[in-house]
Order: structure tokens, then sequence, then C-alpha cells
């Protein structure tokens, strides 16, 4: 019954680091993407199947 306590604490602390570390990348723009949106719509997709 301990391993259960240990495993859930460990888990739990587990998501709590990685949801840190994805906020801290979050605010600090780390996914921030000012060029794709702008030209995607420019991108034909038959073109690129074309030449493959």
């Amino acid at each position: 019954m301990d391993i259960l306590i240990i495993m859930i604490l460990s888990s739990l602390s587990l998501g709590g680091i990685f949801l840190i570390i994805f906020l801290i990348s979050l605010y600090s723009g780390q996914f921030d993407d000012y060029e794709s949106p702008r030209i995607r719509i420019l991108i034909d997709d038959t073109y690129k199947e074309k030449n493959l």
C-alpha cells in the first residue's frame, strides 16, 4: 500500500514539473509563430504533391 502512495505522489510531482516547464516556455514566447499564418494561404498543396 505504501508503493501506491509513492507512485501517486511521484506522478503528481512529475506532472507539476512538466506543467511548470510548459508555462515557462509559453510565457517566454517559445510557441509564437508570426511568419507561417501570413503565408499559409499562399501555399498550394497540389503543387507540393506534384513535385514529389
